[in-house]
């Protein structure tokens, strides 16, 4: 049983930073690629990042490159967006996937066969 727990989320002022981390249970973490997606009230869930299983390649949303930084620690389990430069439209709930099928790196929810429950992200101006 795969189970995604995020964490760090919280209320921080536009240009503030702030640091998620998702903690993954499983034996085969390291073949899993792990993703970050956010939804927005009112929107539909969007790609933030993927992160490959050895960390090699790296994608990000135009709208977070150069802000928001995706990491992983196989040996820990655990994925981390380190976010910078937060603006409001970064408000949403961030959620962290597991593509445990990875071939490329996918932007595509689809893709992801294991979700967390969410962790909230407000950014006030």
């Amino acid at each position: 049983q795969v189970q995604l727990v995020e964490s760090g989320g919280g209320l921080v002022q536009a240009g503030d930073s702030l640091r998620l981390s998702c903690a993954a249970s499983g034996r085969t973490f390291s073949t899993w690629a792990m993703g970050w997606f956010r939804q927005a009230p009112g929107k539909e869930r969007e790609f933030v990042a993927v992160i490959s299983p050895r960390g090699s390649r790296i994608d990000y949303a135009d709208s977070v490159k150069g802000r928001f930084t995706i990491s992983r620690d196989n040996a820990k389990n655990t994925v981390n967006l380190q976010m910078s430069s937060l603006k409001s439209a970064d408000t949403a709930v961030y959620y962290c996937a597991a593509d445990n099928n990875w071939v490329t790196n996918s932007r595509r929810l689809g893709s992801y066969e294991y979700w967390g429950r969410g962790t909230q992200v407000t950014v006030s101006s």
